[in-house]
């Protein structure tokens, strides 16, 4: 914890008006790359309506007072079912990026998942926090090779394990950008690739995205992975069928995610697609989920229907816009507070007691 931090973000009373800070705090720009989804952005609209869908069934007067929020995942400790998204080009939010968030994820016993298109190198945020930077992520996306140089670095590093993007072997075709013109500047996204003095962004992105990579399949990476002692995640799960194939191609866990409505439009939420997939893979296999999460009730829903933890995107790049370390650990607090509130209200001891019996559907207002 860096004890010169400002403590003025406490000001912020609710995360409405962390966003509030975030977005006056930016570039047109770079607000719309920040909040923008790809093609007529129906999916990232439908991340947010999927949640008004499932209400709360409350039990009362059973007497729960101070409900935990601790659990594990991937055997890693969390004070607060929630980790925070592997979003690159994080310096475009704070000078500090995901060095600010390793360590405001570490004051609230919460942990980073490391991106590799991110401002900063893996080792680099890892030393800024070893305590939160515990998960590195990466594409299957270049050559072989690449991608067992960037696993060495990984296990060099001393992380404890691995998000694999699976839905990117190319970009979203996000209509924002398109429309500004806007391509995000080299140092964003050059931590885990030094650009040389005549490099271009696309030189960068070049190294994940060759073109003449080859085709990757659940096979050929569960076969790269097989040699790592590592634990591993799918990203980017979105049916039952993907889901079961990342299991059976060595996946400790997955998690559901359309990539915030920013890959492919039109395609179902991730809250709507997370039941069916819970069944597919059974009980065992634990189960992250992004998209749309903005609030502690979000967080309920989506445990209540099978999801073990939460990963958090724009609401990070939120804090870290608003106040850097100290707004992504605001961020992280007042969610905490909420979780609280929501839990006793819901009449639940701990997040492992959330179960189906927690939310019914209804029709959305």
């Amino acid at each position: 914890m860096n004890p010169a931090l400002n403590d003025v973000t406490l000001d912020f009373a609710t995360l409405d008006e962390i966003r509030e800070a975030a977005v006056a705090s930016l570039a047109p720009e770079v607000t719309d790359f920040l909040e923008g989804g790809a093609g007529d952005e129906t999916t990232l609209r439908r991340n947010r309506a999927a949640f008004a869908k499932w209400a709360l069934r409350p039990r009362v007067m059973n007497g729960l007072v101070a409900p935990s929020t601790t659990t594990t995942f991937m055997g890693l400790e969390l004070g607060l079912p929630v980790l925070t998204a592997p979003f690159g080009v994080d310096n475009l939010f704070d000078a500090e990026g995901h060095l600010a968030v390793a360590r405001a994820n570490e004051r609230a016993g919460t942990l980073s998942i490391v991106p590799e298109a991110g401002s900063f190198s893996f080792e680099a945020v890892r030393a800024a926090s070893p305590a939160a930077a515990k998960i590195a992520q990466f594409h299957p996306l270049a050559s072989d090779d690449n991608f067992l140089r960037i696993l060495s670095r990984v296990e060099a590093a001393d992380y404890e394990a691995i998000c694999i993007t699976c839905d990117c072997p190319t970009a979203g075709w996000r209509q924002r950008n398109l429309r500004n013109r806007y391509v995000p500047p080299l140092s964003a996204a050059s931590g885990n690739y030094p650009p040389t003095p005549d490099s271009e962004i696309n030189d960068v992105f070049g190294q994940l995205f060759e073109l003449d990579a080859p085709v990757w399949s659940w096979e050929k990476l569960g076969r790269l992975l097989s040699g790592t002692s590592l634990p591993w995640m799918a990203k980017g799960i979105l049916t039952p069928e993907d889901g079961v194939a990342a299991v059976k191609a060595g996946a400790s866990a997955l998690l559901v995610s359309n990539h915030g409505g920013r890959q492919l439009d039109g395609v179902i939420s991730s809250l709507e697609a997370l039941p069916a997939i819970r069944a597919a893979v059974g009980p065992s296999v634990e189960i992250a989920l992004d998209s749309g999460v903005r609030t502690g009730s979000d967080i309920v829903k989506a445990l209540a229907l099978g999801a073990d933890v939460v990963v958090l995107g724009r609401l990070a790049a939120y804090g870290l816009a608003a106040g850097g370390e100290a707004g992504v650990a605001r961020v992280l607090e007042l969610l905490k507070q909420e979780l609280h509130s929501v839990l006793t209200l819901l009449g639940r001891g701990s997040i492992a007691d959330l179960d189906e019996s927690a939310v019914m559907p209804i029709e959305a207002p």
